[in-house]
């Protein structure tokens, strides 16, 4: 694969690597430091005039240090005469913020968009945005790949009950996320409205759907502090659901979120690899990974018609809808 370099930023070296061994890359060289007083420093170790340039820095962790260490990443490499930078950005920083839903309240999806687009970035790679119209905020390419096929994958694989299950989103927003995964197994889905007193907590849930001796599945695109996913399972099984499972593409668990996933009723609980969560604290009978470093490595390929098809990408055809 010609003239690609991938460097990693601090955020998630394990991601990364996983991404450049499965394009039979290595990593390029790279040094992050802090000075004394806090500011950031990258040194870019070896040329990348002419490249095309992937950066690999996911939203997670320390998230103001990582955003601002990958647009200096992205500027040393443009004014280094990179022929293309591409952020790559699994998890994308301040999603939740996407609109003005108060007096006064910030864009601030708008503003990292902003960014990254002033730092020199000329294409972004995400997976699963909180909210779809953030591509809008953009004047360069996006490309929002779907965990759709991996979450079918697993469901398949892992659930021997799916044909009688019901997919549910803990939320009205994800209900495009969620009949989209139900139209592809052909079962029902069921979606709960909640009503929050304040950020990052739940007053009330009320279940759109039918559940009763069912499996449920449980569908979201990120989980902070588990209140929604633990109070959705709890529901769920007082509906008259048989078991409970959850599949989250961004696990931040943050706050209280590692102790009530633990306590929860959920039989399984998948999470993306693409943020660095507290998942080693977590009951390993509870939680499952999927290296979905594959799902980042499509565009790498698309875009440089780098032909190779393994057998879960030919059943599974990932990309952009």
């Amino acid at each position: 694969m010609p003239n690609i370099k991938i460097f990693s930023g601090s955020s998630h070296q394990d991601l990364s690597q996983k991404i450049a061994d499965r394009l039979g890359l290595e990593l390029g060289k790279v040094v992050t430091k802090k000075f004394s007083n806090q500011e950031t420093c990258v040194e870019i170790g070896e040329s990348v005039r002419g490249e095309d340039v992937y950066i690999v820095q996911s939203g997670c962790g320390e998230i103001n240090d990582n955003l601002m260490e990958l647009l200096i990443m992205i500027n040393a490499c443009k004014i280094a005469s990179a022929s293309r930078v591409t952020a790559v950005i699994p998890c994308f920083p301040y999603a939740r913020q996407d609109k003005k839903d108060k007096s006064r309240a910030p864009i601030s999806a708008k503003l990292v968009a902003n960014m990254l687009s002033v730092a020199g970035a000329d294409h972004i790679i995400t997976m699963d945005l909180h909210a779809s119209q953030i591509q809008g905020f953009f004047d360069i390419p996006v490309d929002n790949l779907y965990a759709e096929p991996a979450v079918l994958k697993w469901i398949r694989e892992n659930i021997s009950e799916w044909r009688n299950c019901t997919i549910v989103s803990p939320d009205a927003g994800g209900a495009k996320r969620v009949t989209s995964i139900a139209d592809r197994l052909n079962v029902d889905f069921a979606l709960i409205h909640k009503e929050r007193k304040k950020a990052n907590e739940v007053d009330r849930m009320v279940l759109v759907g039918d559940v009763k001796d069912r499996v449920a599945i449980l569908v979201d695109d990120m989980a902070d502090t588990c209140g929604t996913i633990c109070h959705a399972a709890d529901k769920l099984l007082s509906a008259g659901a048989t078991r409970v499972y959850a599949i989250l593409t961004h696990g931040i668990f943050s706050g209280p979120a590692i102790s009530r996933i633990n306590n929860a009723c959920f039989e399984a609980a998948q999470c993306s690899k693409c943020f660095l969560g507290g998942r080693s604290l977590i009951h390993r009978h509870l939680l499952d990974d999927v290296a979905w470093s594959l799902l980042c490595t499509y565009p790498f390929r698309f875009g440089f018609t780098f032909i190779y098809l393994d057998p879960f990408l030919a059943k599974y055809p990932l990309g952009p809808k």
